[in-house]
C-alpha cells in the first residue's frame, strides 16, 4: 500500500449509506471496510428539564446513555456489496453488546470510550459525538481484514421506534428523546503501487472465486419462558457451511423498552445449571 485516505459518506436517505455508483465502475477503487466507522452527532434530552428547576436538574444528572448506546439506536444493520447482502445484524444493541463483552480486552475497552463503550455510564444529557468502528457492530467488518476491489458498498441502518433502550432514568415521570444531527460512514480508500495493483487486476480477470470468510452474528430470543424449573430450547438447525461455531447465552428480565432499567445489562435470574448441545457436542 502506497497511501490511504478517508471518504465520508452521508446518508442518501435517513438510514442508507452508499459509495457513489459512478465509482463502482472505476478500476482504482480499493476500500478497507474493516477500518470503516460511523460518526454520529446528536443530542440527548430529558423532557421538562427547564420547567421544574433544581429538582429536575438533579433528576437529569442521574440520567445517562447506556453502554454501547449507538448500537441501541438501531433495530437492524445491513451491509451490501453491489446490491447483494453480505452481513446483517438484528437487535443490534443486544447482539453487539453480548459479543463485545466476551471479546474486548480491557485496553481495547478503554480505547472505545469514544465509541460509547462505557461500563460506568458517563454520558449524561446534552450534545454528544461518537466514532463507532463498524467491527463493533458487524462480524464481516471485524473478521475480513483485506482490501475490497471495485465494489459498490451500501450500509442500511433501521432506526428504533423509541429511545427507551438507549437511556437509563431514575424515574418514569419524564420522557426522553435522542435527536441525531449527523450520521456519517467513513470508509478508508487505499492506493496501491503498480506491481500490487496489476497483480490484483489479473486475479479479477482470471474469473476465479475469492473466499471472504467471516463470522456472522445471529441473535435468537425466547421472550416468553414457561413457569417451570426446567426448559429445553431447540434454537437452530443449519447446513454444514453455516453451522454455529460459538454460542453466548444471556438472560434479561424487564429491561426492554423500560427507560428506568439498563438494557445493556443482563440478569442471573437464579439460574443454577445450563447444558448446551452444539454440533453434536455438549457443554459443559
Amino acid at each position: 500500500m502506497v497511501e490511504g485516505d478517508l471518504h465520508c459518506l452521508n446518508a442518501g436517505s435517513p438510514t442508507r449509506f452508499a459509495t457513489p455508483h459512478s465509482r463502482a465502475t472505476e478500476q482504482d477503487l480499493y476500500t478497507l471496510p474493516c477500518e470503516s466507522y460511523l460518526y454520529i452527532e446528536g443530542t440527548f434530552s430529558v423532557d421538562g428539564a427547564a420547567a421544574e428547576g433544581d429538582a429536575q436538574a438533579a433528576f437529569v444528572d442521574r440520567a445517562h446513555l447506556v453502554n454501547n448506546c449507538v448500537a441501541f439506536l438501531f433495530d437492524e444493520l445491513r451491509y451490501e456489496f453491489n446490491g447483494v447482502e453480505i452481513d446483517r445484524s438484528r437487535n443490534v444493541g443486544v447482539t453487539s453488546t453480548l459479543k463485545n463483552h466476551v471479546s474486548l480486552t480491557h485496553a481495547r475497552s478503554n480505547i472505545l470510550l469514544s465509541a460509547g463503550w462505557s461500563l460506568t455510564g458517563t454520558f449524561g444529557p446534552g450534545d454528544f459525538n461518537l466514532c463507532v468502528p463498524l467491527g463493533m457492530l458487524l462480524g464481516f467488518c471485524e473478521d475480513y481484514r483485506r482490501v475490497v476491489i471495485n465494489a459498490w458498498h451500501e450500509l442500511v441502518l433501521i432506526r428504533t421506534l423509541n429511545d427507551s433502550n438507549c437511556v437509563v432514568l431514575s424515574g418514569d415521570r419524564h420522557g426522553v428523546w435522542i435527536d441525531l444531527h449527523k450520521v456519517q460512514w467513513s470508509m478508508p480508500h487505499v492506493y496501491l503501487n503498480e506491481i500490487n495493483k496489476l497483480r490484483l487486476l489479473r486475479t479479477l480477470e482470471s474469473g476465479r472465486f475469492l473466499s471472504m470468510a467471516f463470522h456472522s452474528w445471529d441473535l435468537y430470543e425466547f421472550p416468553l419462558l414457561q413457569s417451570t424449573t426446567a426448559h429445553s430450547w431447540a434454537v437452530k438447525a443449519a447446513t454444514q457451511l453455516e453451522k454455529p461455531r460459538y454460542v453466548i447465552f444471556a438472560l434479561q428480565t424487564g429491561r426492554r423498552n423500560a427507560a428506568t432499567r439498563d438494557a445493556s445489562l443482563f440478569d442471573a435470574c437464579d439460574l443454577s445449571n445450563v447444558k448446551l448441545f452444539l454440533n453434536s457436542t455438549f457443554y459443559p
